[in-house]
């Protein structure tokens, strides 16, 4: 797979989770953990059918445990920080500070094998972070921010950024392992709903769609691209193109009358794209000194 193909799916990861708020919208009253269990028990079904029409079952008997703990405690860990960060601090703050995580990508990325960040890159992602910032403060949020709410969602934004890094260094690993993460996560959460939530299931034909939405992409098949992406493709352009994320996902609930327009809509579009331009410009430049190293 080249680099640009396995980028291309890397981003169909981040337009998946530009659907995220509109069909965790529509998944209420069910408390976020008990979806948490569900939409990952849907994405790690999907994942099963699709190991055993390819690569076949036995090829997760090939990857160690030492993975399969380090994927469940990257997917788990971030969601568990994520909501509980929200429960004790649900601000526009706390939206902000767990989304840093493209931003620590980014930097983190210059420490990998092979991987050059260069200043572009830097000055892209606070561009479009910028951009970010714009929607998430937009958005607001109700009650007081805690010192914990805010503390927990920067271990979750470095969670993200760990897992999705770190996963580069285990480029030999199938992707098909995503589908073990997704159903250890899917009881972990099970187990945690049980212990701290009370049960309410989707309402009617709308909630258990919009459940199903969720399995099938955004909290599902998104991760497994995503690993695709962060394995073999441009995690630098991944990283920033990932601000893109809150910006998607407030124009579908424009689309869908649960947001108003607004000028700030406009200004955080100009800000993200012209991060992510200049993103794609250093890896254009980072790639032509290694093609006419090929061909000398």
């Amino acid at each position: 797979m080249t680099k640009t193909k396995a980028t291309l799916i890397g981003l169909t990861a981040i337009a998946m989770w530009a659907l995220l708020a509109l069909f965790t919208i529509g998944s209420a009253p069910v408390p976020p953990l008990l979806l948490n269990a569900l939409c990952f028990g849907i994405g790690g079904t999907i994942g099963l059918i699709w190991t055993m029409t390819g690569a076949g079952l036995g090829v997760l008997k090939t990857v160690s445990w030492k993975v399969y703990a380090f994927g469940t405690l990257g997917l788990f860990g971030y969601h568990l920080l994520y909501f509980t960060a929200f429960r004790l601090s649900p601000t526009a703050e706390t939206g902000l500070i767990a989304y840093l995580w493209p931003l620590f990508i980014v930097l983190l990325s210059g420490l990998l094998p092979g991987e050059r960040l260069g200043p572009l890159h830097i000055l892209g992602a606070l561009i479009a972070f910028a951009g970010a910032a714009l929607i998430v403060l937009a958005r607001g949020g109700e009650g007081q921010a805690s010192v914990l709410g805010l503390t927990l969602a920067f271990l979750c934004a470095v969670t993200w950024a760990l897992y999705s890094v770190l996963s580069r260094r285990l480029g030999t690993v199938p992707t098909e392992s995503v589908t073990v993460f997704c159903l250890a996560t899917a009881l972990l959460s099970a187990l945690a709903h049980m212990a701290l939530e009370t049960t309410t299931w989707p309402q009617g034909a709308l909630g258990w769609a919009s459940v199903a939405a969720l399995g099938i992409g955004p909290v599902g098949v998104a991760f497994f691209t995503w690993d695709i992406g962060m394995k073999k493709g441009d995690i630098q352009l991944l990283g920033v193109a990932s601000y893109a994320a809150p910006l998607l996902s407030t124009l579908a609930l424009v689309a869908a009358g649960i947001t108003q327009p607004s000028s700030a809509i406009l200004i955080a579009a100009v800000l993200i794209t012209v991060g992510a331009a200049l993103a794609a410009k250093a890896s254009a430049m980072k790639a032509s000194p290694a093609a006419s190293a090929k061909k000398a």
